[in-house]
């Protein structure tokens, strides 16, 4: 997309253009590594923050704060499960 040389590191996170590419790359690396479709990763989100033991997403040992990163991110990760309705199983 024209401009996105002088574009923020915040504007490049949220640009569509990044998300299909980084998106196009995993889906290249599962096929190589022979994943099935339900093994790859179908919707992103790119975060501009880095998790930090600031921010309150990670403790001081860099250890995940899970509880914390779900409250922080429902709302981006019920929009991603949203984009794609349940897959029927052949079971």
């Amino acid at each position: 997309a024209p401009g996105l040389a002088k574009a923020s590191f915040g504007e490049l996170c949220r640009e569509s253009k990044l998300r299909e590419d980084i998106l196009l790359e995993i889906k290249a690396v599962s096929k190589s590594n022979g994943l099935h479709g339900f093994e790859t990763v179908r919707a992103i989100y790119v975060e501009n923050e880095p998790f930090s033991d600031e921010n309150g997403l990670v403790t001081p040992t860099f250890k995940l704060k899970r509880q914390q990163l779900r409250d922080r991110y429902e709302s981006e990760i019920a929009n991603l499960y949203a984009k794609f309705p349940p897959v029927a199983s052949k079971l």
